[in-house]
């Protein structure tokens, strides 16, 4: 199938884009990466009456250390992201989570802020924001919001984004020597759609954990933390088996998988078990 016809708008500034929005409204529909887009208007699943396209708003790229935090421009490609030392030094999960997103091509082209605004359920990066507590940043046509990661993802497909605003920028706490991080996703292939994934970082103090964040994605209408099998670790060393047993069984409090094309409940259920074992051990939290 080939797109409905649509009237393209190509700003060459992130104010140019504001302006373009706040002209056409809600038949505006923004191209950031287009790896989801486009094949949702070939498909006419997405009809928008004009489309503007982010290309050349420069000021959405980059990746640079800023204060305590690591700001990455919304046109970033994963790409990017993935051959970036600022990342692997600083947000070491980030740079774990990378690798499972689609397929080189697609990395390539895609972009960070295309994928926290579309808010796949069963998508790396808002999990990732969410393990994080990273800053999502947007512009509107009279101010700037930043938005806590917990605070932007809303529930299937939808986030705190208002109409006229765009996501610039999302900026993730530098992580101490302190921290520890583990990235894991079961999927039928490697690239393809998650069955459940889980994102995590730790703090570690005196060999023990002191607070513990885990992200799951692909089990809900939005990335989810695990408060009760986070909670579970904390206080406990680091090498203890039994903070394993006790965190997964502390699942069951924090988890009703939804079914979907990859499982059913059941079964995700059980691979929330699986891939929590694999990245606690990446966290050196069992032998």
């Amino acid at each position: 199938m080939k797109s409905r016809d649509f009237f393209y708008v190509r700003p060459g500034s992130l104010q140019q884009a504001l302006q373009a929005l706040a002209s056409h409204g809600s038949a505006a529909q923004l191209l950031a990466g287009g790896q989801s887009l486009v094949p949702a208007l070939n498909l006419r699943l997405a009809a928008p009456e004009v489309l503007v396209d982010l290309q050349d708003c420069a000021e959405l790229r980059g990746i640079k250390v800023s204060g305590q935090s690591l700001r990455i421009g919304a046109l970033t490609t994963h790409a990017q992201i993935q051959s970036s030392p600022e990342v692997v030094q600083h947000v070491p999960l980030l740079a774990r989570a990378v690798p499972y997103v689609a397929h080189t091509a697609i990395r390539n082209r895609g972009t960070i802020g295309g994928s926290l605004s579309l808010a796949d359920p069963a998508a790396e990066y808002p999990a990732v924001a969410l393990a994080t507590g990273a800053v999502i940043i947007v512009q509107g046509p009279a101010k700037e919001r930043r938005i806590a990661a917990a605070d932007f993802f809303k529930g299937l497909y939808t986030t705190d984004l208002q109409p006229g605003e765009i996501l610039t920028a999302v900026e993730f706490p530098i992580a101490t020597a302190d921290d520890r991080s583990g990235f894991y996703e079961l999927a039928r292939r490697r690239g393809d759609y998650a069955m459940v994934g889980l994102a995590a970082q730790v703090s570690v103090a005196q060999g023990k954990v002191a607070a513990a964040r885990l992200a799951y994605f692909a089990v809900a209408d939005r990335p989810i933390l695990a408060k009760t099998a986070a909670a579970s670790l904390v206080g406990q060393p680091i090498g203890d088996p039994a903070c394993l047993s006790a965190a997964s069984h502390a699942l069951a409090a924090d988890l009703d998988p939804m079914p979907d094309l990859q499982a059913q409940s059941q079964t995700k259920s059980y691979l929330a078990g699986v891939v929590l074992k694999r990245v606690v051990q990446q966290l050196g939290v069992t032998s």
